[in-house]
């Protein structure tokens, strides 16, 4: 009797027994088809496909080993445990590239939201201290400006009238004065308004000589030209216009034939239009730079000019 029920027992406890692990697979079971439903949802979200489905992920759990022949194959419970671990380090990967996203498509959006910046005005250039402006054209020597006029009233104001005409005696005396013919026609220009400003007959003698100038700009005489140019406006009463001539005339070539004449007579011009500083200027360049010219050939002028100046 007694042995009987110790067998029943027996028999009672390996049932139980048996049960326990099927018990505890299935509810293993459950769970990771639990998980595996949550990691394709997913994935479905991570990696979609044009069609609905999805990519496989590139990143992938670790191969499981398997067991060479002659070992003992691993129990169902320890196939669940490794299934389990690949699932959930799955799960914290695909985790971690969702939050990676999410952040990044959330500074794009920032970016693209936020106001363009203000266009940089560039600030204004300074010169550095001790910078000078640039250099202005020493016109010491050069004429002043003329005077403006002022305008009369319009009541008082008179009648503007073309310049009188040459008479004829005039005409018939310029017409009397030979043109050279020498075979050098720049040299026959020159000539012929040298002609005309020793016959005192200056406003032809500035219109031959500009001709002259403008033909021949380059020719032998041209020193000779633009001086007695100044000389026939200087004789004709223009001390302004004559001073503009003598200045270029010096300034266009120092070492000139007449060169030394033009600033010399330069300084008479600045004398007869009262500006006695730029004529003692004129005075004083000319005594240096031509002191064989102011002790000889021109000594005569010069000393003329210089009587009745005060020159410090």
């Amino acid at each position: 009797m007694v042995a009987r029920w110790l067998a029943g027992s027996a028999g009672a406890a390996l049932l139980i027994a048996g049960a326990t692990p099927a018990f505890a697979q299935d509810g293993t079971d459950a769970r990771l088809k639990k998980v595996e439903a949550e990691v394709r949802a997913l994935q479905r979200k991570v990696f979609p496909g044009a069609d609905g489905k999805y990519f496989e992920p590139e990143i992938r759990a670790a191969p499981v080993p398997t067991p060479p022949p002659g070992l003992p194959a691993t129990t169902p419970v320890t196939d669940l445990l490794t299934r389990m671990d690949a699932v959930e380090q799955q799960m914290a990967r695909l985790t971690a590239q969702v939050e990676q996203n999410t952040n990044r498509i959330g500074m794009i959006e920032a970016k693209l939201a936020a106001p363009p910046p203000a266009p940089i005005e560039p600030a204004p250039v300074t010169p550095p201290p001790g910078t000078l402006p640039p250099p202005v054209a020493d016109s010491t020597l050069a004429p002043p400006p003329a005077r403006p006029v002022p305008e009369r009233p319009a009541a008082t104001r008179p009648t503007t009238r073309p310049a009188a005409a040459p008479s004829n005696a005039r005409l018939a005396a310029v017409e009397a004065i030979a043109r050279p013919q020498s075979g050098d026609p720049g040299e026959d220009e020159y000539s012929y308004g040298f002609r005309l400003w020793e016959a005192k007959f200056y406003p032809e003698a500035a219109q031959q000589l500009k001709l002259y100038l403008e033909k021949y700009p380059k020719h032998p005489r041209a020193s000779f030209g633009r001086n007695l140019l100044g000389r026939a406006y200087l004789d004709d009463g223009n001390p302004s216009e004559a001073a503009k001539w003598f200045l270029q005339n010096f300034q266009t070539d120092k070492r000139g034939d007449r060169a030394p004449d033009s600033l010399l007579y330069l300084a008479v011009s600045m004398k007869q239009m009262k500006d006695t500083r730029r004529a003692c200027i004129a005075l004083a360049e000319f005594s240096q730079t031509y002191a064989s010219e102011a002790a000889g050939r021109l000594s005569g002028v010069y000393n003329a000019t210089r009587n009745g100046l005060t020159c410090s």
